[in-house]
């Protein structure tokens, strides 16, 4: 089976996750595809395939007879999907052969075209699988699940020589909680890759160090016609705060390693409302700035208004993970290597986000990222390559006989 056709049959469960619910996993429906995953594994000789009660799939192939001294390796991809977008019903569309030009995305009147995505324009010949345009098509990370389980199956059937490898599908990685249960220790590679990036090829060891912020605003509600010099909007001091901010800090005017300020929700009345940010920044110097810019602007209103105007929580998500790469760059420089005897340029790019691997790095598992065949997530212009796909699995089954020869 290609990789693609999993994909397909991946999709078709809806894995959204919530960061409302306040539960491990954070929607119950992660276990229908954590079950089918499981059944598949052990249909491909994985013996120890499972999922636990938090919705993580573990399983793994031990070593072939002479290559046990070969370091464990691990490759880990997400079974959710963002909530940016729908993830249920997703319709696929294939494009076979595509010929250049605007993709009309099922009856919903979106187009996908290369002037809005000039990436197109490099895939003329590919088969390309799009949405429908009335939801996401689940590729993040659906995709790097069935390039992992199609290299696995690869593997198993050729008899390819391996050193332990180690399988694992987490949930909830979207809201930021994918490592909060993994067992490290259980899983027992002693270093890994996820697969939970964009193009074939790509490498991925530096990300944002991140935090989120909460700001609640309690005003004073008063009728309007005798307001003055007794009503704080909350609203008006909400955007009173934003603007505190630099302004071209925002996602919309950074690129590369640049950070960013960025509201998600603002929602509330004159009497009160409340703010939630994400702060990014790949410098960690500058990632503490960014937080106590938000602690200066809670205080300037404070002291504007009354001490307890504004109320300031703000919590660390994760780190750059190439504090904790650097020191086995080997996982890069071997990467690179799988690139391009995939015949490849490897591309090494800043993560602007975060993935499980990041996380992962801190808790002791050094865990870059790499590419999966897949263009424009958390959103109706997502699609994946079917040949970026097969070659990702190229790929993985290289970097797994690379470190099959450090015995």
């Amino acid at each position: 089976m290609r990789a693609y056709e999993r994909l397909l049959e991946y999709v078709k469960i809806e894995t959204t996750s919530s960061e409302t619910t306040n539960t491990h996993p954070s929607t119950h429906n992660q276990f229908e595809l954590a079950n089918l995953l499981v059944e598949q594994m052990k249909q491909m000789g994985i013996q120890d395939a499972r999922v636990d009660e938090k919705c993580y799939v573990y399983g793994s192939l031990p070593a072939t007879e002479g290559y046990e001294k070969a370091p464990a390796l691990g490759l880990i991809a997400h079974m959710d999907t963002s909530n940016a977008a729908s993830g249920k019903n997703v319709k696929p569309q294939m494009v076979e052969n595509y010929a250049g030009g605007d993709i009309p995305l099922g009856e919903s009147g979106r187009v996908l075209s290369p002037e809005n995505y000039p990436v197109l324009q490099s895939l003329v010949g590919h088969t390309l699988i799009t949405t429908d345009g009335t939801t996401l098509l689940g590729g993040d990370d659906k995709a790097g699940i069935a390039d992992i389980l199609t290299a696995v199956e690869t593997i198993c059937q050729q008899n390819i020589p391996h050193g332990k490898l180690c399988i694992a599908f987490t949930p909830d990685e979207e809201i930021g909680e994918g490592a909060d249960f993994f067992d490290v220790a259980a899983f027992g590679a002693k270093y890994a890759f996820t697969v939970d990036g964009g193009a074939a090829g790509e490498i991925e060891y530096q990300n944002f160090n991140a935090a989120s912020a909460q700001i609640e605003i309690q005003g004073v509600s008063a009728h309007p016609g005798s307001a003055k010099n007794v009503m704080v909007n909350a609203l008006t001091v909400a955007m009173q705060f934003n603007s505190l901010l630099p302004a071209n800090e925002v996602p919309e005017h950074t690129e590369g390693t640049e950070g960013f300020y960025h509201v998600v929700s603002l929602e509330g009345t004159p009497a009160a409302a409340k703010m939630d940010y994400i702060i990014r920044d790949h410098d960690r110097t500058r990632f503490e700035e960014r937080k106590e810019c938000l602690m200066q602007a809670s205080q300037f209103i404070n002291q504007r208004y009354h001490d307890d105007t504004v109320k300031l929580t703000i919590k660390d998500s994760y780190y750059n993970m190439e504090d904790r790469i650097r020191p086995h760059f080997h996982l890069i420089k071997n990467a690179c290597k799988a690139v391009e005897d995939a015949g490849i340029v490897p591309t090494i790019v800043p993560v602007r986000g975060g993935t499980d691997g990041a996380r992962l790095s801190f808790m002791g598992l050094p865990c870059p990222n790499l590419g999966t065949g897949g263009y424009n997530f958390h959103g109706e212009y997502e699609f994946v390559s079917v040949q970026q796909m097969d070659k990702v699995v190229e790929i993985l089954l290289n970097i797994v006989k690379i470190y099959a020869e450090r015995t």
